[in-house]
C-alpha cells in the first residue's frame, strides 16, 4: 500500500476492509509496555497496567464493531490473560481500578455471569466507604449502567440489579449480591442519603487545588449514581434535574484547574468535570430514546450546548452526528458546523462534519443505485462531492490542519 501505519487509523475503509492494527505498530507498542513495566514501580507501574489494559479493551472493542468473531476470541484471550496476571501481583489486589476495568472486559467479550461475578466480589472486597469513596462510587457507576443497558423498558426498573447496585452504594455496611429483589424501604433511605452527600458537595469549598480536583472527579461519579437512581425509580425528568443542578454548581464555581486539560496533549482531551456531566446526560438521554419514545429536541438541544463549550470531544460529535442522520434536512447541522469550525482551533469540528457529509454521499449514492428494474439515475450527485472537497481545502489550510496526517490521508482516500 506505500505507507503503514502505527497502532491504527480506524476511520479509514480500504475497499471493504477496515484498516486495522498493523503488525509492526502492534508489536511497537507492546515493546513499549514490556520496556515501561520494568522500570516503573509502585503506583506508577499500576498507572501502567491501568493504561495497558484500557489499550487491550479498545481493540477488543475494534473487533466487536468490525464483527470479527475469529480475531475477537483470540483477543479476548490474550487480554484476559494480561487482565489476570495484572490482578496476581501484591499491589494490584486491593486495586478497584483495575478490577474495573477486568469486569468490563468480560462484559464486552458477552461473559455477562462471569462479569457480574468479578464486580461483586469487586464490591464485597471493597469496604464499607461508601458514597464517600471515589473508587467505589465509579465501580458502582460503571456495573450500573451496564445492567440498565440490559434493560428493555423503564418499566418495572425499581426491582432491577442496578437499583440494587446503587441502593447498596449508600448503605454503610458490606456489599450483598443481588437476591432478585429491592425492598421499598430501602429505595427511600437510599434517596435520601444520596441527596445528602449531594448537598454537602455542592455546599464545599475545596481547601487546594489538588482537592478540587479529587472533588471534583467525586462528584462527577456521585452525580451519575444519584441520577441513574432516580432514571430507574422515578422517571427522566428526576434523573435531569440532578444533571441541571450539578452542572450549574461546577459552571460557578469557574473553569477547572487542571494540568491534564491543557490543549498539547493533543486530540485524547481529558473531560473536566462539567464535560464529564454533560456526557453523562446525553447518554442518558440517548438510552432512553432508544428504549421509549421521546422527542428529539431536548437531546439535540444539550448537544449543541455541550459542543459549544467542548469542541474537541469525539464522544459529543458522534452522539450529534448519529441524531442528525435520522433528520431529512442537513442545513441545520451544516450551519453549526460553519459556526463551531469558526470559533474554535481544534480539528474535530472539521474531521466530523467531513465524516457527516460522507456518510449522507454514501445515503444518497445507495438510494439512487437501488436495483428498482430499469430505473437508473441519470444525473451524477456532484452537489455533495464538491461540498466534501471544499471542506478538506479549507480544514487543510487552517493552522492545525496543516499539520494532521490523517486528514491528509483521508483527503487523498476521498479523491482517489
Amino acid at each position: 500500500s506505500g505507507f503503514n501505519s502505527i497502532g491504527h487509523m480506524d476511520t479509514m475503509l480500504r475497499g471493504r476492509h477496515q484498516i486495522g492494527h498493523y503488525k509492526e505498530g502492534e508489536e511497537f507498542i507492546q515493546n513499549v509496555f514490556h520496556v515501561l513495566f520494568q522500570i516503573f514501580t509502585g503506583k506508577e507501574k499500576s498507572n501502567l497496567s491501568i493504561c495497558w489494559l484500557q489499550y487491550e479493551i479498545s481493540k477488543v472493542i475494534q473487533c466487536l464493531e468490525a464483527k470479527k468473531k475469529k480475531k475477537l476470541k483470540a483477543q479476548g484471550r490474550k487480554s484476559k490473560r494480561l487482565a489476570k496476571n495484572f490482578l496476581k501481583a501484591p499491589d494490584n489486589r486491593n486495586d478497584l481500578s483495575l478490577w474495573k476495568l477486568y469486569a468490563y472486559l468480560e462484559w464486552l467479550l458477552g461473559n455477562t455471569d462471569d462479569s457480574r461475578k468479578v464486580f461483586d466480589t469487586a464490591l464485597c472486597t471493597a469496604g464499607t466507604g461508601g458514597l464517600r469513596s471515589a473508587h467505589l462510587c465509579s465501580l458502582s457507576l460503571l456495573y450500573a449502567q451496564l445492567e440498565v443497558e440490559l434493560l428493555e423498558s423503564i418499566e418495572g426498573a425499581v426491582m432491577s440489579r442496578a437499583v440494587h447496585i446503587l441502593t447498596k452504594l449508600t448503605e454503610s455496611g458490606p456489599y450483598v449480591p443481588y437476591s432478585g429483589q429491592v425492598l421499598p424501604v430501602n429505595v427511600l433511605k437510599a434517596r435520601k442519603t444520596y441527596e445528602h452527600v449531594l448537598q454537602d458537595y455542592l455546599s464545599k469549598t475545596p481547601v487546594s487545588d489538588q482537592d478540587q480536583l479529587s472533588d471534583a472527579d467525586q462528584l462527577v461519579n456521585l452525580v451519575g449514581c444519584y441520577a441513574l437512581f432516580q432514571y430507574l425509580t422515578v422517571g427522566l425528568d428526576a434523573a435531569v434535574i440532578i444533571y441541571k443542578r450539578a452542572s450549574e454548581k461546577l459552571e460557578a464555581s469557574g473553569p477547572q484547574k487542571c494540568e491534564k486539560n491543557g490543549e498539547n496533549f493533543g486530540i485524547q482531551n481529558f473531560p473536566s468535570a462539567l464535560e464529564a456531566v454533560t456526557l453523562l446526560h446525553t447518554n442518558l438521554l440517548r438510552f432512553h430514546m432508544k428504549i421509549s419514545v421521546y422527542p428529539l429536541n431536548p437531546l439535540r438541544e444539550a448537544l449543541t450546548e455541550a459542543l459549544k463549550r467542548y469542541p474537541s470531544n469525539q464522544s459529543l460529535w458522534r452522539s450529534y452526528i448519529h441524531i442528525q442522520r435520522k433528520s431529512h434536512s442537513a442545513s441545520k447541522a451544516r450551519r453549526f458546523f460553519d459556526n463551531v469550525t469558526r470559533s474554535t482551533n481544534c480539528l474535530e469540528p472539521w474531521l466530523f462534519a467531513i465524516q457527516a457529509e460522507q456518510m449522507r454521499k454514501k445515503l444518497t449514492e445507495k438510494v439512487q443505485r437501488a436495483e428498482v428494474g430499469e430505473v437508473h439515475c441519470t444525473i451524477p450527485e456532484t452537489g455533495l462531492t464538491n461540498r466534501i472537497v471544499a471542506l478538506f481545502e479549507h480544514a487543510v489550510q487552517s493552522e492545525n490542519g496543516t499539520h494532521c496526517p490523517l486528514l491528509w490521508r483521508m483527503y487523498l482516500s476521498f479523491m482517489v
